[in-house]
């Protein structure tokens, strides 16, 4: 009893003393060449980690993970999208709890760097903004238009009043906060930039703000009064001499994002930067000072439909793949790479005098699940809601829906044959004429217009089209509503009268799939059973289905695509159970498929026609 009463007082002191510690007030002060924390020289070591990237249930793991690779903070972007996905409507539950983020960093001994800078980039959904500011009249995003102002102001504020009492100076662990990101890639307007600025301390950020901005791009995105972070160059001189020339002379040096690796968009091959060639140079910057956030640490996935996509002029639609490895120090299971370990030796040179890392964590094990039978399915026909008719297509914007997919319907004469043609197509179409595809439209390959051919009497045409990734980098930024965006054409004639029926995908729950084997020639829906005895992480290969969509037991996991590089979908150990689990595969080219294996290792690097 003795023993019993003295572990529970001593659990309990552990518990306040912990309590205690983690409610201690820092100081986090500018010097004139090194961060200041507590009054003495502090370097930031950090590396970039989005929260809705990986698992809620997967956080603590890799953060232990930065932790072991020498890092002593964590940097993460806010999104807006996913906070505010609806006007008015807040959601911070779940993968979207940023405050348990923020909390479970302090905890692991990690700061914060926070970027809630309502644009993100980040190879993500319209570069995080939310898809319904395009139906707000006139708004024009990352300017001084009133109504964007209005919105912005709403969605920091919200932030803010979550966030900002995790900031050092109030007690947490944030250290500094960036003010929005990167926009002398974008514009030159200094006094929008003010704006952002006085939103971000009356949301209540009043401890240290910073901008990012690459080197030749800084004059365009910085204001005088904050620190200027530096984008893509790690020279030391000329990090030095830039954030000099822009901070009256002074330091800190801090380089905001450092790229040791590079993304993957479809169709194209597989990035990869061996870490030889970036040891060196993260030994420069250390040995000199200078404070460092490495982009990424760990990609992890962009499920669902939260990739972005680039376009620039003369260039193609690039949609990014939905696996954010990034050839990331932590790959995207969150296992330590050849480059963590290189990393890890380079950071360990330049701890403080007796200081040492913790023991890198065994890697994550891995199962293979043999042929998995999906031996129900449920007809596109079978899974239509109640259609919205128009005159002509209506965006995805016109009928205020956010991602997925629309069906676009209309009925005409047959006994004919002619090009169809879609205006400004936006992303991917599936045709079909009486409910067999007949062909797809793929605005990647600058795809608009096919040959078809209708057979006689009355004819249901059908468009199935997908949200691809809103463009999430430049200009272009303005022009990013989806779906059939102009006119469709038949043989140089306008069809008219069209209905539209939603197929977002947030919930498969309510559908009612049929036993048997589909013989239709339409995208389909398929569900199957797999059962564990142990569960681990795994890799859904893919790569001999068409093109489509995945869920385990709910969590939808992303895209794939069989031109590549990603042939496999990551599915985590977190969203599986022992016993029975349930998949549900979209397919929209190969729809009698209807068998799927894992594989314990993933294939990002093929490519396929």
């Amino acid at each position: 009893m003795k023993l019993k009463l003295l572990a529970l007082i001593t659990g309990a002191l552990i518990l306040v003393h912990a309590s205690s510690s983690a409610q201690s007030k820092h100081t986090f002060a500018l010097g004139d060449s090194t961060f200041l924390l507590d009054g003495k020289p502090f370097q930031i070591i950090s590396g970039e980690m989005h929260y809705p990237r990986v698992p809620r249930e997967a956080w603590r793991a890799r953060m232990k993970m930065a932790r072991a690779m020498g890092l002593n903070t964590i940097g993460t972007y806010v999104f807006w999208n996913l906070h505010e996905p609806q006007k008015g409507q807040f959601d911070f539950e779940g993968n979207n709890d940023i405050v348990e983020f923020v909390k479970i960093a302090r905890e692991e001994g990690l700061w914060v760097i926070l970027r809630p800078s309502p644009y993100v980039c980040a190879e993500w959904e319209f570069g995080g903004y939310p898809y319904w500011l395009q139906n707000e009249k006139g708004l024009i995003v990352r300017s001084r238009e009133p109504q964007y102002l209005k919105e912005y102001e709403a969605y920091i504020k919200e932030i803010g009043k979550r966030l900002a009492p995790y900031q050092i100076n109030h007690g947490g662990n944030i250290l500094m906060v960036q003010v929005e990101n990167e926009y002398g890639f974008y514009s030159n307007d200094l006094e929008y930039m003010k704006i952002n600025k006085k939103m971000f301390e009356d949301a209540g950020f009043d401890g240290l703000l910073y901008t990012c901005d690459p080197m030749n791009t800084m004059k365009d995105g910085h204001i005088p009064g904050l620190l200027p972070g530096i984008n893509g160059q790690d020279n030391p001189a000329k990090v030095k001499r830039t954030v000099n020339a822009n901070h009256d002379g002074k330091g800190p040096y801090f380089i905001s994002e450092w790229y040791p690796a590079w993304f993957d968009w479809w169709g194209t091959p597989h990035h990869t930067v061996p870490a030889v060639k970036y040891t060196g140079k993260l030994d420069s910057v250390l040995a000199n000072g200078i404070s460092i956030n490495m982009y990424m640490f760990h990609g992890g996935t962009s499920r669902g439909f939260m990739n972005g996509a680039n376009f620039k002029d003369n260039t193609p639609y690039e949609p990014q793949v939905s696996s954010y490895d990034y050839d990331a120090p932590l790959d995207e299971a969150g296992n330590p790479t050849e480059k963590f370990m290189a990393f890890r030796g380079v950071i360990e040179k330049h701890l403080p005098k007796g200081a040492q890392l913790p023991p890198v964590p065994a890697a994550r094990p891995t199962i293979s699940i043999s042929a998995i039978k999906l031996n129900r399915y449920a007809s596109l026909e079978d899974i239509l809601p109640v259609p919205q008719a128009n005159p002509v297509p209506l965006t995805f914007e016109d009928i205020h829906q956010d991602y997925g997919f629309v069906l676009y319907r209309t009925t005409l004469n047959g006994a004919k044959n002619g090009v169809l043609k879609l205006k400004d197509l936006r992303d991917y179409a599936v045709v079909m004429v009486n409910g067999k595809e007949v062909g797809t439209l793929d605005r990647r390959m600058k795809q608009d217009s096919m040959q078809v051919i209708l057979p006689a009497g009355k004819v249901t045409l059908d468009i199935l089209v997908e949200n691809l990734g809103r463009i999430n980098f430049g200009k272009y930024l303005l022009q990013n509503k989806k779906g059939i965006t102009g006119k469709v054409l038949f043989d140089g004639a306008e069809l008219k009268g069209w209905n539209m029926y939603s197929l977002p995908f947030k919930t498969l729950t309510g559908i009612k799939y049929q036993s048997g084997t589909y013989q239709g020639d339409s995208p389909v829906l398929k569900k199957g059973t797999f059962s564990l005895q142990t569960v681990a992480d795994t890799y859904l290969d893919m790569s001999n289905w068409g093109k489509g969509v995945v869920w385990v037991n709910g969590h939808n996991l992303g895209r794939y695509w069989r031109i590549g590089p990603q042939q496999t979908v990551y599915l985590p150990a977190e969203w599986l159970k022992k016993g029975q689990n349930e998949i549900e595969i979209f397919e929209q080219l190969s729809p009698r498929k209807d068998e799927v294996k894992a594989v314990e290792k993933p294939i990002l690097d093929k490519l396929q026609n």
